[in-house]
């Protein structure tokens, strides 16, 4: 019985995988690589600001392709390190049926990597560069665009409203909808209703280096607490740590408590970076990054982010940064 039941679920998921497969498209990508004439390049797939290998090729005398079948039009990524650590170390691109051709250059956080063939490409380029432009007008002018889905999805979502998100995504082609990207965006909007100023904060759960599960209500009862969301491969997060550690060193003692959550998605990074900048509070982590149970409960979409909760769980501020959480805390703890 049990081989019965072995064989009907190894047969479903076959039949499942060749199903995916016939739905793909081959992808015509091609390239040369600025200072690197042999070794391998990755091909990732792009999910909730994540990178995930899908397949690899060699590169051989500078140049490298890929013929994978994968799902088009779509968002990838490129990265020389596999399924790395640090986002940063993957470049962005927009792939569909036609052939494209990348000069790709990791220095300078890729910013002299070419892309040619690929519209989505050049079209976020252009919702970057465009200011003067609404963000409701670039996209009712390209509702189809998996570029302005991309552009509301990755630069936008973090400082809209609710209402301001909901109305966004309704600009969107109906073809979008069912999926990933917008998934997370309406479940963003619901989140952001519920963790305004004054609101109930949303307990979670995340891991110690350790593997020891703590929640927020660990840390609730006894003064304020400061949620810092943060992550070793996040520059502005590293430079906001000296000043985090200041207001530790100067509230400790008066009812501060941080509880940092990282997004990294291993744990040597993280502890190295805790180590370097000689962080003294509770740290914490998620391997799920963006996916992470606090960052989901929370509707972080940027980093450094936090939350300054009392005693009772409320919270009382958020995205304090600089003078702003000086003065804050000098008016909840200098009595």
């Amino acid at each position: 019985m049990k081989t019965l039941f072995h064989s009907i679920v190894l047969l479903f998921f076959s039949v499942s995988y060749i199903q995916a497969q016939s739905k793909a498209d081959k992808l015509n990508l091609s390239g040369t690589v600025v200072g690197q004439p042999n070794g391998k390049i990755y091909l990732q797939r792009y999910e909730n600001k994540s990178f995930t290998t899908i397949d690899s090729t060699n590169v051989t005398n500078g140049a490298f392709s890929f013929n994978s079948k994968v799902q088009l039009p779509e968002i990838y990524g490129l990265s020389l390190e596999g399924s790395g650590v640090n986002p940063f170390d993957s470049f962005i691109i927009f792939l569909d049926k036609n052939p494209i051709v990348v000069t790709f250059d990791p220095s300078h956080e890729f910013k002299n990597t070419v892309v040619k063939g690929s519209h989505e490409q050049d079209l976020l380029k252009e919702l970057l560069s465009n200011r003067s432009q609404s963000l409701e007008d670039k996209l009712k002018a390209n509702p189809k665009s998996i570029a302005a889905l991309y552009y509301l999805y990755r630069y936008q979502s973090y400082k809209l409203t609710p209402a301001e998100l909901r109305s966004s995504i309704k600009l969107l082609d109906a073809g979008f909808k069912k999926t990933e990207y917008v998934k997370v965006l309406n479940e963003l909007a619901g989140t952001l209703d519920g963790i305004a100023v004054g609101s109930k904060a949303p307990n979670f759960t995340a891991y110690t280096k350790d593997e020891v599960k703590k929640e927020l209500t660990d840390y609730l009862g006894q003064g304020y607490v400061l949620i810092d969301f943060w992550a070793s491969w996040c520059p502005p997060c590293r430079a906001e740590n000296p000043h985090l550690r200041k207001v530790y060193d100067q509230y400790k003692d008066k009812g501060l408590e941080i509880v940092g959550i990282s997004l990294d998605k291993k744990v040597d990074p993280w502890i190295a970076a805790v180590a370097q900048d000689n962080l003294p509070w509770q740290q914490v982590y998620d391997p799920k990054a963006w996916a992470g149970d606090a960052v989901v409960k929370y509707g972080v979409r940027l980093i450094p982010a936090n939350f300054l909760i009392d005693k009772n769980g409320v919270i009382i501020a958020r995205n304090l940064k600089g003078e702003q959480l000086d003065e804050q805390l000098a008016e909840l703890l200098n009595k």
